[in-house]
């Protein structure tokens, strides 16, 4: 396991490399990032995007998503897997939303999880990246990253790694080491093709090693 120093340094070295870290989902408000972080589950930032260009013209409040049958969500939505799943809970969604909270998204993360589709990762990024509230959303990016650096064990759940992750990182960095995870796994530590020999964490990596070993290794020097 790392320890607090060389986190630290792992940390700064991904500054370095995605300075410019942040949310890639396409939104202009909470609202319509709910609904693209809800529809990113199990699926790419790429593809969502690509889907809530027109969808975002087309349904702009709760009210728009429960004026059309849910088949017409369905089909607006269909190129995104669980879409039919998706298109229920974003009308549920909607209709908590109005019933619940005036048509608006709350700013706390224990009311966000009692919306449907909504999760503790969706919650925590809806509260940092539209509340400015510090908060660490762990995807599949951040969980893989952590565990591969050795900041968290290769056991720990992904509640279990959010919160090792906010005990070993300063509150007011949360938010952006949380994007940063994301494009150092994104970009660069990738699942099925981490980029180990050129990496400037090698070293401090214990998969890293692993998969190098032996091998002839060329670190790029940050």
């Amino acid at each position: 396991m790392l320890n607090l120093k060389q986190i630290r340094q792992c940390l700064d070295t991904m500054q370095e490399m995605f300075p410019d870290a942040h949310c890639e989902l396409n939104h202009r408000n909470p609202f319509e990032l709910v609904i693209a972080v809800a529809l990113s589950a199990q699926c790419t930032d790429a593809l969502v995007n690509r889907v809530t260009e027109n969808l975002f013209k087309k349904y702009q409040t709760p009210e728009d998503y429960l004026a059309v049958p849910l088949e017409e969500l369905q089909e607006d939505i269909k190129s995104i897997g669980l879409y039919r799943n998706k298109a229920k809970n974003i009308r549920k969604l909607c209709e908590m939303l109005i019933t619940q909270y005036n048509g608006e998204v709350p700013h706390n993360r224990d009311e966000l999880v009692n919306l449907p589709g909504v999760g503790r990762k969706t919650a925590n990024v809806v509260v940092s990246v539209a509340f400015g509230v510090p908060a660490i959303a762990v995807d599949t990016h951040v969980e893989r990253v952590s565990k591969r650096l050795g900041i968290c064990r290769w056991k720990d759940s992904v509640l279990e790694v959010e919160k090792t992750l906010m005990r070993k990182v300063p509150k007011e960095e949360w938010s952006v080491t949380h994007h940063r995870l994301i494009f150092f796994g994104r970009y660069h530590c990738k699942a099925q093709s981490p980029q180990c020999p050129t990496c400037p964490l090698l070293e401090l990596c214990r998969e890293g090693k692993k998969r190098m070993k032996g091998r002839a290794v060329h670190v790029k020097k940050s």
